[in-house]
C-alpha cells in the first residue's frame, strides 16, 4: 500500500501581508499530479490545512476543489486530520458527504475515541489509521485548580497514551498507522509555528505511544524530519510552502510511503517543486542597488537588512524601488544602525537578549562615553521595578 503524507498546507497563509493563494493552488494542481503519477492509495494529511480557523473563502474554495478532483480523477483514498491552526468543527462538518467520495475528515474527539480509527480495504490489503486530531489540554483534562505545570503536562501525557491505546485496541488490520498533529520531543521547531506545548514541556514522547503499528504520521513542525525512536517510523513530513524567509533556506517535501506486511517500510522524499521564491539580502545602500540591478528578481518576494552609518530618511523606499524596477518586491525592510561600540544591533539581537540587556544597550548608544554609571545603575532599578509591575499585572 502506497501512501502519501502530508501536512501544514497552511492555506490561507500571508507573509508580511502579501496573499500566497496562487501557490497553495500550484501547490495542489503539483499534489494531484503526484498522486496520479506515483499511484498512490492513501493520501494523509496530519493538520493545519488552513492559516486559521476562518479561512477566506478563496482558501476553502482551493480546498474543496482539490478534492472534488481526487475523487474525480484518481481511486485515491484521504484521512484528514485537524491541526492547531484548524477549527475543528468547520473542518469536519461535511464529512459525511465526504466519506461517500473516500474521503475521511476528523475534527474532534466526540463520542468515542476509536470513532477515530478508520478502516481502509485497498488493492487486496487492510489498513487502520487512527485519526487523532490536534488535542488542546482543555479536550481531554478535566481542570484542577492550582496545579503545577509539570504534573499537568504528565497528565497530559497520559491522556493521549490511553487515546493511543484505546485506538490501537479497535485496529485489527494488515497495516496500522498512527496520525497525530503536536511537538513530540526530539523534533526540531522552527521560527513558524505556533506554540502547542503544555507548561512549556513537548506534550508527547515516543515512549508514549504504544508499539505495534508500521508508521506514525505527524504534522505541526514545519521541517521535514524523522524522530529518533526505537519502534517504526515517526516522520514529519513539514509544510509544502516555506511559511517564513527562514524556511526558505532547506527544501519542502512530502513523503511516499510504501507499507507491506511482509516487507519493511519505504519511505522516499519527494523534494515540492518552488513555486515563488523567497530571498533574503544584505548589505549597505550601494551594494543593494547594484544587487537589485544585476540580478534576477522577477517575481521574487525579497526581506533586506541594510547595513547604515546612520540614520537616513528614504532608505526602505530606495531599496524598494531599486528591486521594484527589475521585478522584485520587498516585503520588509530591515534597517541596521551601529552601536557606539561599532557592533551591530538587529532584530536577532532582539530576539536573545533580555530586556535589561537591550535597555543598557540603547543607554549606551544614545549617550555614549557621556553616559554616567551612576545615572545608568539609577535608570535600571526604576527599569527592574516597572518589569515587576508588568508581570504582576499579568499574573
Amino acid at each position: 500500500m502506497r501512501i502519501l503524507h502530508t501536512s501544514d498546507w497552511h492555506i490561507g497563509k500571508k507573509i508580511y501581508g502579501e496573499d500566497r493563494l496562487d501557490e497553495h493552488a500550484r501547490f495542489l494542481d503539483w499534489l494531484l499530479e503526484t498522486i496520479i503519477n506515483r499511484d498512490v492509495d492513501v493520501l494523509l494529511v496530519s493538520g493545519d490545512v488552513f492559516d486559521s480557523s476562518m479561512p477566506p473563502a478563496r482558501a476553502t474554495d482551493l480546498y474543496y476543489q482539490f478534492l472534488f478532483n481526487l475523487y474525480g480523477k484518481t481511486r485515491t483514498h484521504a484521512v484528514i486530520i485537524a491541526g492547531n491552526h484548524d477549527s475543528a468543527v468547520r473542518l469536519a462538518a461535511p464529512g459525511q458527504f465526504l466519506k461517500m467520495a473516500r474521503m475521511h475528515v476528523v475534527g474532534d474527539i466526540r463520542d468515542s475515541v476509536k470513532d477515530c480509527v478508520i478502516h481502509l480495504d485497498v488493492n487486496g490489503q487492510t489498513a487502520d489509521f487512527a485519526a487523532v486530531p490536534y488535542l488542546n489540554e482543555s479536550d481531554i483534562l478535566p481542570h484542577i485548580p492550582l496545579e503545577a505545570e509539570i504534573e499537568r503536562s504528565l497528565r497530559y501525557r497520559e491522556a493521549m497514551k490511553r487515546i493511543y491505546d484505546e485506538c490501537l485496541s479497535a485496529m485489527d488490520a494488515d497495516i496500522k498507522v498512527f496520525m497525530g498533529h503536536y511537538f513530540i520531543q526530539g523534533g526540531t521547531s522552527g521560527d513558524s509555528e505556533r506554540l502547542v506545548q503544555i507548561g512549556g514541556i513537548a506534550p508527547v514522547r515516543t515512549d508514549d505511544l504504544p508499539g505495534g503499528v508500521d508508521y506514525i504520521a505527524l504534522g505541526h513542525l514545519h521541517g521535514s524530519q524523522r524522530i529518533k525512536g526505537d519502534s517504526c517510523p515517526v516522520m514529519y513530513p513539514g509544510s509544502p510552502l516555506p511559511l517564513s524567509f527562514k524556511e526558505a533556506e532547506y527544501d519542502k517535501k512530502v513523503l511516499l510511503v510504501d507499507l507491506c506486511t511482509d516487507v519493511a517500510c519505504n519511505i522516499e522524499e519527494v523534494t515540492v517543486p518552488l513555486f515563488r521564491e523567497l530571498v533574503r539580502v544584505e548589505g549597505n545602500l550601494n551594494d543593494l542597488e547594484y544587487e537589485a540591478n544585476f540580478g534576477d528578481w522577477k517575481d521574487k518576494y525579497i526581506e533586506v537588512k541594510v547595513l547604515l552609518d546612520g540614520p537616513a530618511v528614504g532608505a526602505g523606499d530606495k531599496v524598494r524601488q531599486a528591486f521594484a524596477q527589475n521585478g522584485g518586491k520587498v516585503l520588509v525592510v530591515e534597517s541596521v544602525l551601529p552601536r557606539a561600540s561599532g557592533e551591530i544591533l538587529s532584530t536577532e539581537d532582539i530576539k536573545t537578549r533580555t530586556p535589561v540587556e537591550m535597555f543598557q544597550d540603547f543607554y549606551r548608544y544614545k549617550f555614549g562615553e557621556s553616559g554616567s554609571d551612576t545615572e545608568l545603575d539609577e535608570l535600571l532599578t526604576t527599569f527592574n521595578e516597572l518589569l515587576d509591575i508588568g508581570k504582576e499585572q499579568e499574573v
